[in-house]
């Protein structure tokens, strides 16, 4: 894909492919304003909080390689308390967990006839616990399904079959909202958006930028964006790849060429110029596997959802790597008190750094003697 790299002329000639018809992708309607999720993003920021692969990886359910969500036939209550944290913690929506949930993904570990299976459960499991929390928002998935070859016919009609049959499931449970994430290829995000809007649903459409800050048919984020927004989604925006200080300069640069609501959901982890994707961080055989140090605290959350904010972002979550306690920073940075915020941190009550009535007052002071030393 290095022949569109920086040539405006390519890059025009791009957009114009992905309007012909040599791609069967049309123009669609935004999904009527009655839609619970379109009335919610038009009253103020949405926090929808994703990470559930890297997350429960963590827990112990997932496997690092094929990230195929199994958990959800395998340990269903793993995967229904991951959503009532991420409920309790501000959350608006709750994400049936179906990221890698595709037909080739299940075909590469051998077990291609529990897909719808694995679908409608995790559809159902996203239904039960938004129920139980609130009359949450519920959303059904769709990603870069990795098989996906540019410009090859046969590649983007077998795209095209898997992202039809997740998007019926996803209607069939009567959600609010798709999600179609991750991809690097804008013709491929343009097959997930056809499903879901011949679905009469409302699509939220992100895309991963990596290295070189270019999607992988050579347009910059903020074109591959309007080029969705054009076709039709109802949000567009960037997800995965990039943590907060790497993601926030190519979010400003969609802001200013894309009207309408934008998504901005960096990874979980300290991203930086010199290694501006959480792979870059790593080396070959440890990819993955060595994030722990780089994990971005609550409080650089915070900043990034007020900064993210202050640009137009609407539409907020922490992709790969995020945790409960981040998505609870993103909803206390904007103002909100979540169920879980009866948790958060006070010190005063910290029996060497604390001041609250009731600490012993001997006590404070012999660990006020030794408080520099801890």
């Amino acid at each position: 894909n290095a022949e569109y790299m920086g040539d405006p002329s390519r890059i025009s000639a791009m957009q114009t492919l992905f309007r012909s018809a040599r791609l069967p992708v049309r123009s669609f309607a935004t999904a009527a304003p009655q839609n619970r999720f379109l009335k919610k993003i038009s009253e103020g920021p949405v926090i929808c909080a994703e990470g559930y692969l890297f997350e429960l990886e963590r827990r112990g359910f997932v496997q690092i390689g094929p990230f195929v969500p199994e958990v959800v036939l395998n340990d269903p209550q793993a995967v229904k308390q991951l959503h009532r944290e991420f409920a309790r913690a501000g959350s608006d929506i709750i994400e049936a967990f179906t990221y890698y949930g595709n037909r080739n993904k299940m075909r590469l570990i051998g077990k291609e006839h529990l897909l719808e299976p694995l679908n409608v459960r995790a559809l159902e499991l996203a239904k039960e616990v938004a129920a139980q929390e609130g009359d949450l928002l519920v959303a059904g998935n769709v990603c870069n399904t990795t098989t996906y070859v540019h410009k090859d016919a046969a590649s983007a009609r077998e795209s095209q079959a898997m992202f039809d049959e997740q998007v019926r499931w996803a209607a069939d449970a009567k959600v609010d909202l798709v999600i179609g994430e991750t991809f690097d290829y804008v013709d491929e995000a343009l097959l997930a958006l056809r499903a879901i809007k011949s679905a009469g649903l409302p699509a939220v459409i992100t895309f991963a930028i990596h290295r070189d800050g270019k999607s992988r048919c050579g347009l910059s984020a903020a074109q591959a964006c309007k080029v969705l927004k054009d076709a039709g989604a109802d949000v567009v925006g960037l997800n995965c790849a990039r943590g907060p200080e790497t993601l926030l300069p190519l979010l400003k640069e969609v802001r200013a060429l894309v009207p309408g609501p934008i998504a901005a959901l960096p990874v979980g982890y300290r991203t930086t110029h010199e290694h501006p994707t959480f792979q870059s961080l790593s080396p070959a055989d440890l990819k993955y596997q060595d994030l722990d140090p780089h994990t971005c605290t609550r409080f650089d959350i915070a900043k990034f959802t007020r900064d993210a904010v202050e640009i137009g972002v609407s539409y907020l979550g922490v992709c790969c790597g995020g945790a409960p306690h981040h998505i609870r920073a993103m909803a206390e940075a904007l103002g909100r008190r979540p169920t879980s915020s009866q948790f958060s941190a006070d010190l005063s009550k910290h029996f060497v750094f604390g001041n609250a009535q009731g600490l012993k007052d001997q006590a404070v002071d012999q660990w006020l003697k030794a408080k520099n030393e801890l």
